[in-house]
């Protein structure tokens, strides 16, 4: 009983301090339209500017993740919960254009791929073996729950105050992520220093079945993030197109799209496990790549059925998300897990970034203010997860490992 309730205070932990540190990971794709016309960015500008955050992650993440096969991810959470404070510091303080805005943002991304995965990875090393896979799906279930309170808190208060200050309201949150870990959870024994990382690097690199999860999050990320970048601004233009209180606070409906991947994230692990890793992934995809298409061809709808249906879309495309990332962690060695979720982060993140720079180009290419850009720009996000699919598609025939439960 004891034990049970170790590891239910141990989740606890994580997932408040992950929803914390998170206050501020909507900024910028809800400040998008805002910082868009202040700055004078083309829809090609404003997607690298939300895209820069997770090329920063993909920088830092595989020497952080790695560095916790050898030391306490505690560690590195806590240094990198700070950096992050740091730079959302620095983006409300100091961000003045296009180019100064995406250093501090990178920054912050760097920030993000320490807290994340190593938070992930400290948890996980606590827990007992029985309770990884759900501890998992309620970590990362949790990403959905601080993405969609950022979108939420900054819809609510962005009018009373100017948008400097919600950066300084996310570097406190950031803070207060760092006092939970370091007081809540205590300090790991130092693991033995492995003499051969590169061999950690070659085992993974090797195994086409964790590359198949990978590439199944690639395309999970350039589906997911490409949305989340652009949703706000994309209900703006529709407000502004066709006025409706359904689209006149765009960040509540963004707030809820994210809420959604919650449930959807811990029903698509729950799925996985009663019907097959393999055949509820290669189920589910296809599922919210047509759902990004219709939501691309539905703008001159009702929006009393657009909203609905972006609704659903967006529960839709996380319903792979806790599979993917628990069948990686229950197929991998103790061992190596550290690196392979450094792979998994790396390759995975890459498709965050390249989701929202893809929707601005596809915007600027067919017209940012007409019907027809808004759905090239989701047929974008159709290909990415079109992507993913096919990676886990490689799964049956992939050699190495076992069929995942």
């Amino acid at each position: 009983m004891g034990r049970g309730r170790s590891s239910l205070t141990l989740i606890a932990t994580f997932c408040s301090a992950e929803a914390v540190s998170m206050a501020g990971f909507a900024l910028v794709p809800s400040l998008l339209p805002r910082l868009s016309q202040q700055w004078s960015l083309s829809a090609t500008e404003a997607g690298w500017l939300a895209g820069i955050y997770f090329l920063g992650y993909i920088v830092a993440v595989p020497v952080l993740v790695s560095l916790t096969d050898r030391i306490d991810a505690r560690r590195i959470y806590l240094a990198c919960a700070a950096l992050s404070g740091v730079a959302m510091a620095g983006f409300g303080g100091f961000a003045d254009d296009l180019w100064s805005a995406m250093c501090w943002w990178w920054l912050a991304g760097l920030g993000l791929a320490g807290t994340y995965m190593p938070g992930l990875k400290a948890l996980t090393d606590r827990l007992p073996v029985a309770a990884q896979s759900r501890g998992t799906a309620f970590y990362t279930a949790t990403f959905g729950v601080g993405a969609g309170l950022s979108y939420l808190w900054i819809e609510l208060v962005q009018a009373a105050l100017p948008w400097p200050s919600l950066f300084a309201v996310a570097a406190a949150c950031a803070a207060l992520a760092l006092l939970l870990v370091w007081r809540g959870v205590a300090p790991a024994p130092v693991l033995a220093t492995v003499r051969a990382t590169g061999g950690h690097w070659a085992t993974v690199l090797r195994d086409r079945r964790l590359l198949a999860f990978c590439g199944g999050y690639f395309g999970h990320n350039w589906e997911l993030f490409g949305f989340r970048g652009w949703l706000v601004a994309y209900l703006t233009w529709l407000n502004a197109s066709m006025p409706h209180p359904w689209t006149s606070l765009p960040g509540l409906i963004a707030a809820l799209a994210t809420f959604l991947a919650v449930p959807a994230s811990i029903l698509g692990n729950e799925g996985a496990h009663r019907w097959g890793r393999s055949r509820w992934l290669k189920s589910v995809m296809p599922l919210s790549c047509a759902l990004a298409l219709a939501v691309g061809l539905a703008g001159e709808l009702s929006r009393h059925l657009l909203v609905p249906l972006i609704l659903i879309y967006a529960a839709s495309m996380n319903l792979d998300s806790a599979a993917l990332t628990a069948g990686l962690l229950t197929e991998t060695a103790a061992g190596i897990r550290g690196t392979a979720l450094a792979l998994y982060s790396s390759i995975g993140f890459a498709g965050a970034f390249v989701g929202p720079v893809a929707f601005g180009v596809a915007l600027d290419a067919f017209g940012r203010n007409s019907q027809a850009g808004w759905l090239a720009a989701f047929a974008t996000l159709a290909c990415g997860v079109g992507c993913g699919r096919w990676a886990i598609g490689r799964l049956e025939t992939s050699p190495s490992g076992t069929q995942p439960p």
